[in-house]
Protein backbone atom coordinates (compact mmCIF):
# COMPACT_ATOMS: atom_id res chain seq x y z
CA UNK A 1 0.00 0.00 0.00
CA UNK A 2 1.39 3.45 -0.53
CA UNK A 3 -0.08 6.99 0.56
CA UNK A 4 -0.24 9.74 -1.64
CA UNK A 5 -0.77 12.99 0.99
CA UNK A 6 -2.23 15.86 -1.36
CA UNK A 7 -3.04 19.42 -1.29
CA UNK A 8 -5.39 21.32 -3.16
CA UNK A 9 -5.33 25.09 -3.61
CA UNK A 10 -8.42 27.04 -4.06
CA UNK A 11 -7.45 30.03 -7.51
CA UNK A 12 -10.70 30.94 -7.24
CA UNK A 13 -13.64 30.49 -4.93
CA UNK A 14 -15.22 27.31 -4.67
CA UNK A 15 -18.47 25.26 -4.42
CA UNK A 16 -18.32 22.16 -2.63
CA UNK A 17 -21.83 21.47 -2.66
CA UNK A 18 -24.00 19.50 0.28
CA UNK A 19 -27.09 19.20 -1.91
CA UNK A 20 -28.86 21.41 0.98
CA UNK A 21 -29.87 25.03 0.60
CA UNK A 22 -30.33 27.22 4.36
CA UNK A 23 -33.55 29.09 4.03
CA UNK A 24 -32.31 32.85 4.63
CA UNK A 25 -28.98 32.17 3.52
CA UNK A 26 -28.02 30.24 0.71
CA UNK A 27 -29.91 27.81 -2.23
CA UNK A 28 -26.54 26.18 -2.63
CA UNK A 29 -24.80 25.70 0.46
CA UNK A 30 -21.27 23.99 0.88
CA UNK A 31 -20.54 20.98 2.47
CA UNK A 32 -19.07 22.20 6.32
CA UNK A 33 -18.72 19.93 9.37
CA UNK A 34 -19.73 20.04 12.67
CA UNK A 35 -17.90 22.97 13.71
CA UNK A 36 -18.31 24.91 10.38
CA UNK A 37 -15.49 24.29 8.27
CA UNK A 38 -15.92 23.58 4.85
CA UNK A 39 -14.73 20.34 2.88
CA UNK A 40 -14.74 18.03 0.11
CA UNK A 41 -16.13 14.82 0.66
CA UNK A 42 -13.21 12.07 -0.56
CA UNK A 43 -16.15 10.53 -2.73
CA UNK A 44 -17.11 13.89 -4.47
CA UNK A 45 -13.37 13.84 -5.39
CA UNK A 46 -13.44 10.43 -6.62
CA UNK A 47 -16.30 11.31 -9.31
CA UNK A 48 -13.76 14.08 -10.31
CA UNK A 49 -10.58 12.09 -10.55
CA UNK A 50 -13.00 9.10 -12.59
CA UNK A 51 -14.15 11.65 -15.11
CA UNK A 52 -10.66 12.80 -15.76
CA UNK A 53 -9.37 9.36 -15.96
CA UNK A 54 -11.36 8.52 -18.59
CA UNK A 55 -10.71 11.63 -21.04
CA UNK A 56 -6.74 10.62 -20.08
CA UNK A 57 -7.30 6.63 -20.84
CA UNK A 58 -9.07 7.91 -24.15
CA UNK A 59 -6.50 10.35 -25.03
CA UNK A 60 -4.07 7.53 -24.10
CA UNK A 61 -5.59 5.41 -27.50
CA UNK A 62 -7.28 3.04 -24.83
CA UNK A 63 -11.17 1.36 -26.54
CA UNK A 64 -14.13 1.97 -24.86
CA UNK A 65 -13.77 -1.75 -23.05
CA UNK A 66 -9.85 -1.01 -21.51
CA UNK A 67 -11.16 1.68 -20.02
CA UNK A 68 -13.79 0.60 -18.85
CA UNK A 69 -11.71 -2.63 -17.19
CA UNK A 70 -8.72 0.00 -16.19
CA UNK A 71 -11.54 1.99 -14.28
CA UNK A 72 -13.05 -0.51 -12.30
CA UNK A 73 -10.18 -1.78 -11.86
CA UNK A 74 -8.70 1.17 -9.86
CA UNK A 75 -11.96 2.75 -8.51
CA UNK A 76 -14.26 0.11 -8.28
CA UNK A 77 -17.76 0.39 -10.16
CA UNK A 78 -19.98 3.56 -9.79
CA UNK A 79 -22.46 2.95 -6.90
CA UNK A 80 -20.56 -0.20 -5.75
CA UNK A 81 -19.04 -0.25 -2.30
CA UNK A 82 -17.10 -3.75 -2.92
CA UNK A 83 -13.21 -3.53 -2.21
CA UNK A 84 -11.10 -4.15 -5.66
CA UNK A 85 -7.43 -5.53 -4.99
CA UNK A 86 -6.33 -2.23 -6.76
CA UNK A 87 -9.07 0.18 -5.69
CA UNK A 88 -8.30 3.56 -4.99
CA UNK A 89 -9.21 4.92 -1.35
CA UNK A 90 -9.82 8.81 -1.11
CA UNK A 91 -9.78 10.52 1.74
CA UNK A 92 -12.30 13.89 2.20
CA UNK A 93 -10.09 17.55 1.39
CA UNK A 94 -9.77 19.50 4.49
CA UNK A 95 -8.39 22.71 5.87
CA UNK A 96 -5.38 21.55 7.64
CA UNK A 97 -5.36 20.85 11.80
CA UNK A 98 -2.77 24.12 12.43
CA UNK A 99 -6.03 26.54 10.47
CA UNK A 100 -8.63 24.31 12.74
CA UNK A 101 -6.85 24.64 16.09
CA UNK A 102 -6.42 28.44 15.70
CA UNK A 103 -9.92 29.50 14.85
CA UNK A 104 -11.37 27.33 17.56
CA UNK A 105 -8.68 28.75 19.88
CA UNK A 106 -11.19 32.56 19.58
CA UNK A 107 -13.00 32.67 22.09
CA UNK A 108 -16.73 31.94 21.41
CA UNK A 109 -16.78 31.31 18.22
CA UNK A 110 -19.77 29.30 16.68
CA UNK A 111 -19.68 27.55 13.70
CA UNK A 112 -21.67 29.78 12.21
CA UNK A 113 -19.20 32.13 12.18
CA UNK A 114 -16.38 29.63 11.09
CA UNK A 115 -18.25 29.02 8.06
CA UNK A 116 -19.12 32.76 7.55
CA UNK A 117 -15.54 33.88 7.86
CA UNK A 118 -13.74 31.18 5.21
CA UNK A 119 -17.07 31.49 2.88
CA UNK A 120 -18.47 34.17 0.90
CA UNK A 121 -22.15 35.07 -0.84
CA UNK A 122 -22.47 35.43 -4.49
CA UNK A 123 -26.28 36.56 -5.63
CA UNK A 124 -27.20 35.52 -9.25
CA UNK A 125 -30.21 35.76 -11.37
CA UNK A 126 -30.93 35.04 -15.04
CA UNK A 127 -31.40 37.29 -17.63
CA UNK A 128 -34.68 37.53 -19.99
CA UNK A 129 -33.82 39.24 -23.83
CA UNK A 130 -33.72 42.17 -22.55
CA UNK A 131 -31.41 42.08 -20.08
CA UNK A 132 -33.64 42.23 -17.57
CA UNK A 133 -33.57 40.40 -14.41
CA UNK A 134 -36.62 37.51 -15.06
CA UNK A 135 -38.70 36.91 -11.93
CA UNK A 136 -38.41 34.20 -9.34
CA UNK A 137 -35.09 33.83 -10.38
CA UNK A 138 -32.62 34.98 -7.63
CA UNK A 139 -30.21 32.40 -6.15
CA UNK A 140 -27.49 32.91 -3.15
CA UNK A 141 -24.77 30.67 -3.22
CA UNK A 142 -22.23 30.50 -0.66
CA UNK A 143 -18.59 30.04 -1.87
CA UNK A 144 -15.80 28.59 -0.20
CA UNK A 145 -12.96 31.68 -0.48
CA UNK A 146 -10.27 31.38 -3.31
CA UNK A 147 -6.68 31.01 -1.63
CA UNK A 148 -7.65 28.69 0.78
CA UNK A 149 -5.47 25.30 0.92
CA UNK A 150 -7.24 21.46 1.89
CA UNK A 151 -5.34 18.54 1.94
CA UNK A 152 -6.09 14.88 1.67
CA UNK A 153 -4.68 11.45 1.30
CA UNK A 154 -4.71 9.06 -1.73
CA UNK A 155 -4.35 5.25 -0.63
CA UNK A 156 -3.14 3.33 -3.61
CA UNK A 157 -3.25 -0.72 -3.14
CA UNK A 158 -0.68 -1.03 -5.70
CA UNK A 159 2.24 1.46 -5.84
CA UNK A 160 3.27 1.42 -9.80
CA UNK A 161 -0.43 3.02 -9.83
CA UNK A 162 1.12 6.10 -8.90
CA UNK A 163 2.45 7.52 -12.13
CA UNK A 164 -1.16 7.33 -13.34
CA UNK A 165 -2.24 8.78 -10.45
CA UNK A 166 -0.06 11.41 -10.49
CA UNK A 167 -0.61 12.31 -14.24
CA UNK A 168 -4.22 12.40 -13.74
CA UNK A 169 -4.20 14.62 -10.49
CA UNK A 170 -2.14 17.04 -13.17
CA UNK A 171 -5.27 17.22 -15.22
CA UNK A 172 -7.46 18.14 -12.40
CA UNK A 173 -8.05 21.78 -12.70
CA UNK A 174 -11.55 22.66 -11.80
CA UNK A 175 -13.59 21.21 -8.74
CA UNK A 176 -16.96 21.39 -7.62
CA UNK A 177 -20.47 23.21 -8.47
CA UNK A 178 -20.73 25.51 -11.48
CA UNK A 179 -17.21 25.34 -12.90
CA UNK A 180 -18.50 26.51 -16.16
CA UNK A 181 -19.09 30.04 -14.62
CA UNK A 182 -15.46 30.02 -13.11
CA UNK A 183 -16.00 28.75 -9.76
CA UNK A 184 -13.19 26.33 -8.58
CA UNK A 185 -10.76 26.38 -10.08
CA UNK A 186 -7.33 24.42 -8.33
CA UNK A 187 -3.93 23.64 -7.59
CA UNK A 188 -3.86 19.97 -6.69
CA UNK A 189 -0.27 18.85 -5.88
CA UNK A 190 1.81 15.81 -4.17
CA UNK A 191 3.30 16.74 -0.38
CA UNK A 192 5.44 15.55 1.74
CA UNK A 193 3.77 12.72 4.15
CA UNK A 194 5.63 14.68 7.10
Amino acid sequence: MKKMPLKMKLLSDAIFGSGFSVPGDADIFPQVDDKGFPYMKGSTFKGVFRETLESYLMWQGMDENEILQKISGLLGTAGSNLDSTHQLVFSDFVLSEAVREKMLELPEISSDEITDTLTNLRTFTRLDEQGMAEDGSLRNVRCINKGLIFYSTIVLSDPEDQDLVRDVLGMIKWVGTMRNRGFGKVKIEEVDEK
